[in-house]
């Protein structure tokens, strides 16, 4: 699934391959030229993932990495360091203060796609453009398509988000809380009940095809998609 990634990069020209190589890809680049401009930046969005550059002028890279980490708004996001840095130490210590990955130059494209969709994957699962199928029930995240029993099922965008989470995570139970968190955003202040409304929405979509029923209340606990045929 396409995601938004913040590229902190100083050069001009590197970053320009950055962003185009990140289009290409799918994804779409929003840009900052230091640690300062990606803080302002912050303020109003937040990334599905972060590029960061370790050299940058003014603060470096990995003390805006270690500032995002202790910061709740930003914690979660998951952070790639891109730099001319090779050695063992330094690797282990980008790694220490929160980055999720390291990627040194100089680099291919090929291979920095390759791990900003592994990182994706791992730290949010809903964020991977793989088509999940569950009891005739098929999800297309690349074409945003929902197909149930081979009927093209109208959703949202945040229905598409939430069935979208479930199918990724099926069978686990999650709470009000922990769902506005990982498909809202921590970032997004919203009332829990929100959820509730979304719920009702998306099963009353899913009962154009009969499968309502995956998507199940746990008393006291929250909601889980079942893969388990009855």
């Amino acid at each position: 699934m396409p995601a938004n990634i913040l590229v902190v990069e100083d050069e001009s020209a590197i970053q320009e391959l950055l962003a185009l190589s990140i289009t290409l890809a799918g994804h779409t680049t929003i840009r900052a030229i230091s640690a300062e401009h990606a803080q302002e930046l912050l303020r109003n969005t937040i990334p599905d993932l972060i590029l960061m550059d370790w050299m940058l002028p003014g603060m470096s890279g990995i003390e805006l990495v270690r500032k995002l980490k202790a910061d709740t708004a930003t914690k979660q996001i998951p952070i790639i360091m891109l730099t001319a840095r090779g050695d063992e130490f330094d690797k282990v210590r980008g790694l220490e203060v929160g980055a999720d990955d390291y990627v040194t130059k100089p680099f291919s494209p090929k291979e920095l796609n390759a791990r900003i969709k592994a990182v994706l994957r791992r730290r949010a699962a809903q964020m991977t453009d793989d088509p999940i199928e569950v009891q005739g029930l098929h999800l297309d995240p690349i074409t945003h398509r929902v197909k149930g029993n081979g009927a093209i099922l109208e959703l949202g965008p945040t229905e598409f988000r939430l069935l979208h989470f479930f199918m990724s995570n099926p069978e686990r139970v999650h709470s009000r809380s922990q769902l506005l968190d990982k498909v809202w955003g921590n970032h997004v202040f919203v009332e829990d009940r929100t959820v509730d409304v979304h719920i009702g929405r998306l099963r009353n979509v899913l009962s154009n095809s009969g499968h309502e029923s995956l998507i199940q209340t746990v008393r006291g606990a929250g909601y889980r998609l079942s893969a388990l045929k009855n």
